[in-house]
C-alpha cells in the first residue's frame, strides 16, 4: 500500500538523488582504484576518521537543533500574530460606539470605520508577509534544483505587493505606504493615526484608545521579533564549516572503509575464494547509506535555517495570514463569495 509515509520516503530520496549518485561515483572510484591497482598501503585508521567523524556529528546536531529553534520561535511569533489579530478585530467591532461621540455616526458610517480598520490591519498582514518572503543574499536553499522542481513556490513570489494592498486600503494611503521602505511599520502608523482621530471625534473612549494602542505595540514586537529572524541569519562561519566538515569526513572515509572491507575479504577467502575477493565491493552500500545520513542531516539543518526563505520547511506565514483575513472578514459579517479562499496545499505543503 502506497501510504503517506511512504510517499514521504520516496520525496526525501529523490530530493538528495544528485548527492546519493555523487557518493556512488566517489566510492565505486576508491574501491576500483584500490581492487585493480592493489594499493593496499592507501589506508588511514579509524581513529582518527572516528573523531572527525564524531565532530561533524556534534556540529550537524548543533546546526540542527539551531535551524529547529528559529522555525519554532518564527512559529510562535505568527501563533501571536493570530491571537493579537483576533483581539483587534474583537476590540474594534465594540469599542468603536457612539457611546461618547461629540457627533453620533449612523450605523452604516460606524460599519465603515469598523471595516477600515480591519482592513488595514489584513493590508499589514499581507505587507508582513510579503517582506518575510522577500530574498536575501544568504538565502541559497531555495535556489536548489531539487527545491524546484517540485513547483512549489509560496503566493508573494508570483504576486505584486502593491496590486495585493489595493482592496484593503485606500488610494492615498496606498500610496503613502509605497513610498516607504518598511510597508509593514507604515501601515501600524496609519492605525495608530486613525486611532487617535476616531479618540478625538469620541467614537473611541480614552480608555479604549489605550486598549487599542497597546494592541499596535504588541503588534510592533511580534513584527520586530519576525525582521529579526529575517534579517540575521544562522552564523555564517557556523554553516560554512559545518558543509565543509561534513565533506571531508565523507571525502576521507572510503580509505578507512575500504581496507576494512579488503581484510575482512582476506579473512574469508581461505574458506570462501570468490566472496573474499569481490568482498570489498560490499563496502560501496555500506559507504553510501553513512555518507547520505551525514549530508542528508546537514542539508536539513541548512534548508531550515531561513523560517521564510521560499522551500517546502518555511513556516505557512502565507497560510496563517490568509486565515486571519478569513475570521476577521467572517466576522464582519461578509458574504461566503466576498471573501477569499484559502491559499491550496500542494504535495502536503503549506506556505
Amino acid at each position: 500500500m502506497f501510504t503517506k509515509k511512504t510517499y514521504s520516503t520516496f520525496q526525501m530520496a529523490w530530493w538528495t538523488r544528485f548527492e546519493t549518485l555523487l557518493f556512488l561515483i566517489i566510492i565505486s572510484a576508491w574501491v576500483a582504484i584500490y581492487f585493480f591497482f592493489d594499493l593496499a598501503w592507501l589506508k588511514i585508521p579509524w581513529t582518527p576518521l572516528a573523531l572527525i567523524g564524531t565532530a561533524v556529528a556534534f556540529v550537524i546536531g548543533f546546526q540542527n537543533n539551531a535551524a529547529y529553534g528559529r522555525i519554532w520561535e518564527a512559529r510562535k511569533i505568527w501563533g501571536g500574530i493570530v491571537n493579537t489579530s483576533r483581539t483587534l478585530g474583537m476590540f474594534v467591532q465594540d469599542m468603536v460606539t457612539n457611546e461618547h461621540a461629540e457627533t453620533p455616526l449612523s450605523d452604516e458610517e460606524k460599519q465603515t470605520q469598523i471595516k477600515a480598520l480591519t482592513y488595514r490591519h489584513i493590508a499589514w498582514m499581507t505587507a508582513l508577509r510579503h517582506a518575510m518572503r522577500a530574498s536575501r543574499p544568504w538565502e541559497t536553499t531555495a535556489k536548489h534544483r531539487t527545491n524546484q522542481e517540485w513547483g512549489m513556490r509560496p503566493p508573494e513570489v508570483d504576486a505584486n505587493l502593491e496590486d495585493d494592498l489595493k482592496p484593503y486600503i485606500s488610494k492615498d494611503d496606498l500610496d503613502y505606504v509605497m513610498g516607504k521602505g518598511n510597508k509593514q511599520t507604515a501601515l501600524l502608523y496609519l492605525q495608530s493615526h486613525h486611532l487617535r482621530a476616531l479618540k478625538e471625534k469620541g467614537l473611541v473612549w480614552e480608555f479604549s484608545f489605550l486598549e487599542l494602542e497597546a494592541i499596535l505595540q504588541e503588534l510592533f514586537t511580534l513584527q520586530g521579533k519576525s525582521e529579526r529572524i529575517k534579517n540575521f541569519p544562522y552564523p555564517r562561519h557556523f554553516a560554512t564549516l559545518n558543509h565543509f566538515f561534513m565533506w571531508i569526513f565523507v571525502l576521507l572515509l572510503p580509505l578507512a572503509l575500504a581496507p576494512q572491507f579488503a581484510e575482512i575479504g582476506a579473512n574469508i577467502a581461505t574458506d570462501h575464494s570468490f566472496l573474499g575477493k569481490y568482498f570489498i565491493w560490499l563496502c560501496v552500500p555500506f559507504y553510501v547509506i553513512v555518507a547520505w545520513v551525514f549530508h542528508t542531516m546537514e542539508r536539513i539543518g541548512r534548508t531550515g535555517e531561513n523560517p521564510f526563505e521560499e522551500t517546502a520547511n518555511d513556516v505557512p506565514i502565507s497560510t496563517i495570514a490568509r486565515g486571519i483575513e478569513i475570521d476577521l472578514r467572517q466576522n464582519l459579517g461578509e458574504p461566503v463569495d466576498h471573501i477569499p479562499k484559502q491559499f491550496p496545499v500542494k504535495h502536503d505543503t503549506q506556505f
